[in-house]
């Protein structure tokens, strides 16, 4: 196998691809990518048996054939590279990389052994701007579930119906909703896709390209830019999150956005686990004040701005969750909704950015 490709356009699509391979496992192969040399494109694979990756770019291919190299091995090799034609010579003993006056000779594996890329049959796609994909996950992955004991949580529910794609994340003290606008064919698109997955695709380089999600049996295929991405499906019901959001509050309170990050950040700077940053509204002065009292470290407060209305209240949250929350607000005003001192809060963005989150109180003794 012999080909020329530009060195940038190489690196772009290794980095991509290498988050496929197995970086522990007992088969040397999966840590390796495939490199496929056919017509006039370079074919790169990875897969760790439950993500498999494949990218496909135009190259100058001199001889068809295909070898399989160490996944990080080959990524730094060509990272290090000047910024100029890459040739790559390879068997299945050997891959010799030249650019410019740089020249590395490395072990090669056989391509035989490397495994197949997963033939899967869509039953139903959604396709989605890259822009508007990106900032949804963004919003709402961050809320996932590290807690692989219940691996359902470790996911977001991605749904398309009634025109509105939505995207929904928990991971049982808090819960992330947002939604937009979707006129495309699909309706009833509806699954729980890991959280990490997601980011992984939300962090891809933007361009005018739409992303395709499709569902199989058990896998979900993501398509954009050249790409193919296949992982598996997290099978179970996801929780019946409608049941935890009140149709009603007893108050509300409407906060610039900015300013209430701002006085949340310095006021946890005073805060910790055991010392949450609490919340006390107050209708007559439309003021809130921010505080936390933290044993053996200190005391901090800030009273802000706010328009309330309904019943004066005080709550407490965890700062570390209601900054993840204002961090996807986008609008300038946020409002905050509450039943009670120990009932959930729930943040809002302004109508047009359709962003809900919901957080449970914490205690105060």
């Amino acid at each position: 196998m012999k080909f020329s490709i530009n060195r940038t356009e190489l690196q772009t699509a290794l980095g991509v691809v290498a988050k496929g391979a197995a970086s522990r496992s007992t088969l040397p192969i999966l840590s390796g990518i495939l490199l496929k040399a056919s017509h006039d494109t370079l074919t790169l694979e990875a897969t760790d048996l439950n993500l498999s990756i494949r990218c496909a770019l135009p190259a100058f291919i001199e001889e068809e054939g295909q070898t399989v190299i160490p996944s990080k091995l080959i990524t730094d090799v060509v990272k290090s590279l000047p910024d100029a034609a890459v040739h790559v010579d390879a068997n299945d003993e050997s891959a010799k990389i030249l650019c410019e006056t740089s020249a590395f000779s490395l072990k090669s594996l056989n391509a035989e052994d490397f495994p197949g890329f997963p033939d899967v049959d869509p039953e139903s796609s959604i396709s989605i701007p890259f822009a508007t994909f990106s900032r949804m996950v963004k919003r709402v992955a961050r809320v996932v579930s590290r807690d692989e004991s219940r691996p359902i949580l470790t996911g977001v529910l991605v749904e398309a119906e009634d025109g509105v794609l939505r995207m929904v994340a928990t991971d049982s003290y808090r819960l992330a909703v947002t939604d937009t606008d979707f006129t495309a064919d699909s309706e009833g698109f509806k699954a729980v896709i890991a959280g990490t997955f997601l980011s992984d695709l939300a962090a891809l380089a933007p361009n005018e390209d739409n992303i395709t999600l499709s569902l199989a049996e058990n896998q979900i295929v993501a398509t954009y830019s050249g790409t193919t991405f296949v992982n598996r499906k997290i099978e179970g019901t996801y929780p019946r999150y409608q049941q935890l959001i009140p149709d009603q509050y007893k108050t509300r309170a409407k906060f610039d956005t900015k300013q209430l990050t701002e006085a949340v950040k310095r006021t946890s700077l005073l805060s910790n686990r055991t010392a949450p940053v609490k919340f006390d509204l107050n209708s007559a002065s439309n003021t809130t004040q921010v505080s936390t009292v933290s044993q053996d470290i200190g005391e901090a407060r800030e009273t802000i701005a706010s328009e309330i209305e309904g019943e004066d209240t005080d709550i407490s949250f965890n700062f570390s969750y209601v900054l993840d929350g204002l961090s996807s607000v986008e609008t300038d005003a946020v409002y905050l909704e509450l039943q009670g001192p120990m009932r959930q809060g729930i943040f809002k963005s302004e109508e047009e950015e359709r962003y809900l989150y919901l957080v449970m109180p914490m205690r105060v003794s």
